[in-house]
């Protein structure tokens, strides 16, 4: 087993190596299905997925998250409604990972925490390409129109501690 989970790291630092390396294209085609390979190695190594469990797991996990884009897709611009509706999916949903997972709460919350894991790494990553693309000029614009990043407070006086 251990072997196992050694040879899935290997695998895994490669496929992340390449493909975080490989500088993209804007119109590469596919790039959607990367990273759903790269989804699925994340969350079967984060959830230690047995071969058995994980022909299972994909299954359900997938109708999971085309429910959730359904929900997307009945409430776009209703945040509330939809955040409701995410919510009884997951409750819905909680159950069959739990069987699947060997009737473990943990691994069964796992599977929603590890999936905002690599929501949220996904996100950092492409914002972090963005920026890295755009021309000086651009960056510039962005800073001087965020207004949570612009608060340097230009002109304030600067307190120094009480001697």
């Amino acid at each position: 087993m251990i072997k196992t989970k050694k040879i899935l790291f290997f695998f895994l630092f490669l496929f992340f190596g390449s493909y975080f390396c490989h500088a993209q294209t804007p119109d590469n085609n596919g790039d959607e299905n990367k990273v759903e390979v790269v989804k699925m190695a994340y969350l079967s190594n984060e959830l230690n997925l047995t071969p058995q469990e994980a022909q299972n797991f994909w299954p359900v996990y997938n109708n999971y998250v085309n429910e959730i884009k359904q929900a997307r897709v009945q409430y776009p611009d209703d945040e509330v409604a939809f955040e409701k509706k995410v919510v009884e999916i997951k409750e819905r949903y909680q159950g069959n990972f739990k069987k699947v997972l060997g009737n473990s709460d943990k691994r069964a919350n796992k599977v929603y925490t590890a999936d905002k894991q690599f929501n949220n790494t996904l996100r950092n990553e492409l914002k972090r390409r963005q920026n890295f693309q755009q021309t000086p000029n651009q960056m510039q614009e962005n800073r001087e129109n965020n207004p949570v990043k612009n608060n340097n407070m230009r002109g304030a006086k600067k307190q120094h501690p009480p001697v």
